[in-house]
């Protein structure tokens, strides 16, 4: 396999990382630093501390005001442009993030997230190409499973509109991009002359499409999902701060996996 890719991240690296990653967000790792300089203020009977409280409450504020979330994840979201499609397509991957289970009496149930749109462009593209194979990939990716895989209620919620449940291949086993890309070119088994489209989200699109050609898979992406939105101006934390979040997760992301050697670039960009 190109890239030496370990067919699966061993489970205390796969929690490490997850650990890692909620630390490391912006909204927690801000509760975290303020929560310590309040401890230090009261500790210190208001000596020190507050430079650091002056400090993430001054993050916050520009955060609340200024872009920073859209000029985080401009650079993300506009590394690959909607392709053009030409007559034939052989296969469509949707990469799990679009959909969470719900307990409803009992049962366990698809519902949507703010990723759904994901499932909006595989369903039309699903539909211009009816004889295409439509694979769908992930696992659990929390670290305490719920009992049902991304895949599998993704299957269910395209069935049920009227997709031809025949034409669907469902990966059930993988739990992040890497595993993504090891495990539905396990499945999918790809001729070379093979033409294959890669939806996820935009921001996502850079990573996921680094990991498959890592793993030999040289697919078409086909971003959806955008979120960086019309470049209106307000004044909200909650909305810029989420922003925030997702375009830090996905650069480090970046970083750590070619650190980690699961891509062969920094910043995977079109092919030439």
């Amino acid at each position: 396999m190109k890239g030496g890719a370990s067919p699966r991240i061993p489970a205390m690296g796969f929690i490490a990382g997850k650990l890692l990653r909620i630390l490391l967000a912006p909204g927690n790792l801000s509760v975290l630093l303020l929560a310590w300089g309040m401890l230090r203020v009261m500790r210190s009977r208001g000596r020190r501390g507050w430079p650091l409280v002056a400090m993430v409450t001054a993050v916050l504020v520009a955060i609340a005001i200024l872009p920073v979330g859209r000029w985080l994840i401009a650079p993300l979201e506009a590394r690959f442009p909607i392709p053009a499609l030409g007559a034939h397509v052989d296969g469509i991957i949707l990469l799990g993030g679009a959909v969470e289970p719900r307990r409803v009496d009992g049962a366990v149930e698809a519902q949507v997230n703010g990723a759904a749109d994901r499932l909006l462009v595989v369903l039309a593209l699903a539909r211009r190409y009816p004889q295409a194979k439509l694979l769908l990939v992930g696992g659990e990716a929390s670290i305490i499973p719920r009992g049902s895989s991304e895949a599998a209620l993704t299957r269910d919620l395209l069935a049920a509109q009227g997709l031809d449940a025949g034409l669907i291949l469902v990966e059930a086993r993988s739990r992040n991009t890497i595993e993504n890309a090891i495990f539905a070119k396990a499945l999918a088994e790809p001729r070379p002359e093979e033409i294959w489209v890669l939806v996820t989200s935009a921001a996502h699109m850079p990573r996921a499409i680094g990991c498959f050609r890592h793993v030999g898979w040289d697919t078409i992406p086909f971003p959806s999902d955008f979120r960086g939105g019309d470049g209106a101006w307000d004044i909200a934390l909650v909305p810029h701060l989420a922003l925030v979040e997702l375009a830090a997760k996905e650069w480090f992301g970046l970083l750590a996996y070619r650190l980690l050697g699961r891509t062969d670039e920094m910043f995977p960009g079109p092919s030439p």
